[in-house]
């Protein structure tokens, strides 16, 4: 795919993107979350543990990081 191809924005396509209060646009997102900011790893797994908690839906990140907690004997956060 050639970003060249892209179509040329209009401004119907700029108002849909883009959520704002006077002058100030208001960024989509989650905001920061300063001291509490979770960090972002890569890490390798082997192929049927990444299965198994992919295979929980929606949340299977988030589960993963409860069991390493639990394993590591840390209090919630």
């Amino acid at each position: 795919m050639d970003p060249d191809d892209a179509p040329e924005w209009t401004d119907e396509m700029v108002a849909r993107a883009e959520i704002s209060e006077g002058d100030k646009i208001i960024r989509r997102g989650r905001p920061p979350l300063g001291d509490r900011a979770k960090g972002v790893v890569t890490m390798r797994l082997d192929a049927d543990v990444l299965e198994s908690y992919r295979a929980l839906g929606p949340g299977w990140q988030t589960q993963i990081n409860a069991d390493l907690r639990r394993a590591r004997k840390l209090k919630k956060a």
